[in-house]
């Protein structure tokens, strides 16, 4: 037993010492994270959170559309050919300017459906620019990092970006007035800061070369990727949108704070996310056995569920620990119990498609379960019962997704199985 444990660890030496690397980035971004939260969650209102979390999952979603998808063939060729990184930087760059306006006009949009009677033009579109601009650009040079298999300078960066914000959470709840209109300057400060950090100090460094005749083989790839994005986050934080829609400013505060302490417990699992992808590009059989499928969604599901259950027993033995508003939300925490379990394997057969090529059908794959997801939350929220019973019915809305992606997945994994990638 002992021999074959030794045979593995020295057979998997390198992706441990990377996951190790990468995890140790999330640990540090998880504490970081928590001081985060706990400043921002008890200093603005629980209605005012709950609109900052909704305009910055609409940020989210917008972010994806930057330079048109172009930042997959820019990963792949980190990954796979960094001889042309700096050709495909170059086009990378002109797909951002492009892409611009195109992002303005969805946000403009986005503001007079959703927050035009809530939220001040400037205030929303600080922490849009905040979001879409400066921390896309900084998770960019993280991906690209990760790509060149600089895991540790990758991890470092997510750290010290993550503590910016971190800094000017608690700066905001020091010496503030506590508006949502002030905290929008700090949160555009801050995520600025750390976009100019991840550029200058951590991009590889790069000539910039111009061929459009690669960027164009690469479109179809790339615009069908950022289309999977963001259908992707329209799934994943379109909740965040209904309930604010549909129960208001009070009921988002609420259901923002449990899904960001579920969000929380997913950080591990996304380090062994962004491996198994890598591991995927080069070797294209290591999912052909149905007992390793098995085994990777149930240690997903165990960390996944593991971690949401210590956060919840923690807070039940110190309700106070995150805060005043924080306590008001944690009894509700264990209701949501199996939520982080379906949601991390919603992302991780999205990332099985995108690490085997599908992405014309991850894309698919996502805009059903995005459309799935707003009518079976429309109902639930439609039913008008008491928060804490609408919170509980989560889990069975998130089960539902999880069941029509695994099918959706693995049909296409299956039918697709001769393809080369």
């Amino acid at each position: 037993m002992i021999a074959r444990l030794k045979h593995l660890a020295d057979t998997y030496r390198a992706s441990i010492r990377a996951y190790l690397s990468m995890i140790g980035g999330s640990v540090g971004r998880l504490v970081i994270s928590l001081v985060y939260f706990i400043a921002i969650a008890n200093t603005l209102s629980i209605s005012d959170f709950g609109l900052f979390a909704t305009a910055s999952a609409c940020g989210i979603m917008l972010s994806r559309l930057m330079a048109f998808g172009f930042v997959s063939p820019l990963y792949r060729i980190a990954t796979v050919k960094q001889r042309l990184l700096g050709v495909y930087t170059a086009g990378f760059l002109a797909g951002l300017v492009l892409s611009l306006p195109v992002i303005a006009l969805a946000a403009w949009a986005t503001h007079w459906l959703i927050f035009n009677d809530q939220m001040a033009l400037a205030t929303f579109a600080k922490i849009i620019v905040a979001e879409v601009l400066c921390w896309r650009i900084m998770e960019i040079v993280v991906i690209i990092s990760y790509g060149v298999n600089r895991f540790g300078a990758g991890s470092s960066l997510v750290v010290a970006a993550t503590a910016l914000k971190t800094i000017a959470a608690v700066l905001f709840a020091w010496l503030a007035d506590g508006s949502l209109s002030t905290w929008g300057w700090y949160y555009f400060g801050a995520n600025g800061l750390a976009a100019l950090l991840a550029v200058v100090f951590f991009y590889p460094r790069v000539r910039l070369r111009w061929k459009p005749v690669l960027y164009i083989r690469r479109w179809v790839d790339a615009v069908s990727v950022a289309g999977a994005e963001m259908l992707f986050y329209i799934q994943s934080e379109l909740d965040k949108v209904l309930v604010l829609s549909l129960g208001g400013a009070e009921a988002a505060g609420i259901y923002a704070i449990i899904m960001r302490l579920v969000d929380l417990t997913a950080l591990p699992v996304r380090a062994f996310l962004t491996l198994l992808t890598q591991r995927l590009m080069r070797t294209a059989t290591l999912l052909e056995s149905v007992k390793t499928r098995i085994m990777l969604e149930g240690g997903v599901a165990a960390i996944s569920t593991a971690g949401l259950l210590g956060m919840a027993g923690f807070l039940w033995i110190f309700p106070n620990a995150l805060g005043k508003n924080v306590a008001e939300v944690a009894p509700m925490l264990v209701l949501v119990a199996l939520v982080p379990a379906f949601r991390n394997l919603i992302e991780y057969h999205s990332e099985l498609l995108y690490a085997t090529g599908r992405t014309v059908i991850r894309m698919l794959v996502l805009t059903s379960l995005g459309a799935m997801k707003a009518l079976l939350l429309a109902y639930v929220l439609g039913l008008g019962a008491e928060i804490p019973v609408w919170v509980q019915m989560m889990n069975v809305l998130f089960f539902v997704l999880y069941v029509q992606s695994a099918l959706l997945t693995y049909q296409a994994l299956r039918s697709n199985r001769k393809r080369p990638i």
